[in-house]
């Protein structure tokens, strides 16, 4: 997979850091799915297993220096992996859980490393992605960064809104997880347990639309332009956040 991407990035005249996605089959084919001209959320994991730093390499690289190493050069050392802690609730099926954090204790320790910028009085919102923070973990080897990162999953606290580390802890201790069964048919294998009740959605999209148009209702309607043309109607729909003053 690794040689095909190179040859589709070669191909489309790229340069820069980019990832190159595939789909693999049962019989480990591998099929072509996607090209993002970026760095993945994951790249942390490929930065603990090189001791690379991607985010300067891409910098570098757009300033117009040089790559300075090839392939050859990059070494792999130990095992790392990566958990997305988002503000989500996987009991309710998988809703975002907007809200302001009122206690915060992030992982810590050797091989452990967070990205984050989530904090003790944070408001998370309900208009972006709910990504609050990605912890990873390194290992000599599979089984020790499994152990670690369960550990770090059960030391990360977040009070105030609910998150998907309950989740992640249970898919890392899974035996199937563990042994390296996976598919895109995983979660609802190991997870039957978290799929939200009958009406929980209808419920709750009642509530999202209510509370949507009380504050609708709160903002003042956006004047008149100066030419006397009536008022842009995505101004006036839009989230505050958004417009100006």
């Amino acid at each position: 997979m690794g040689e095909a991407a190179c040859r589709v990035a070669a191909a489309a005249g790229y340069v820069n850091a980019g990832t190159v996605e595939f789909l693999v089959d049962a019989e480990r084919r591998f099929y072509f799915l996607e090209m993002n001209t970026r760095l993945q959320v994951e790249h942390p994991v490929t930065e603990m297993v090189t001791g690379l730093d991607l985010v300067r390499e891409q910098l570098r690289i757009a300033a117009g220096e040089p790559l300075g190493y090839r392939q050859a050069d990059v070494t792999w050392k130990g095992w790392a992996i990566e958990c997305r802690i988002n503000a989500e609730d996987p009991f309710g099926g998988w809703l975002p859980s907007p809200g302001t954090i009122t206690g915060l204790r992030a992982a810590s320790g050797p091989g452990v490393r967070e990205d984050s910028g989530a904090y003790e009085g944070y408001t998370v919102p309900r208009w972006y992605d709910t990504l609050l923070a990605k912890l990873i973990v390194w290992g000599a080897d599979r089984p020790t960064a499994l152990a670690r990162m369960l550990r770090a999953l059960g030391e990360y606290q977040v009070v105030g809104v609910r998150t998907t580390i309950p989740a992640l802890a249970r898919i890392i201790a899974h035996p199937d997880f563990r042994a390296g069964r996976l598919s895109t048919a995983l979660l609802e294998r190991i997870l039957p347990a978290l799929r939200p009740s009958e009406g929980r959605f209808a419920s709750i999209a009642v509530i999202a639309a209510v509370l949507a148009e009380y504050e609708r209702g709160r903002r003042p309607a956006p004047a008149a332009a100066a030419d006397g043309a009536p008022p842009s109607r995505w101004r006036w729909s839009a989230p505050s956040g958004w417009s100006r003053p």
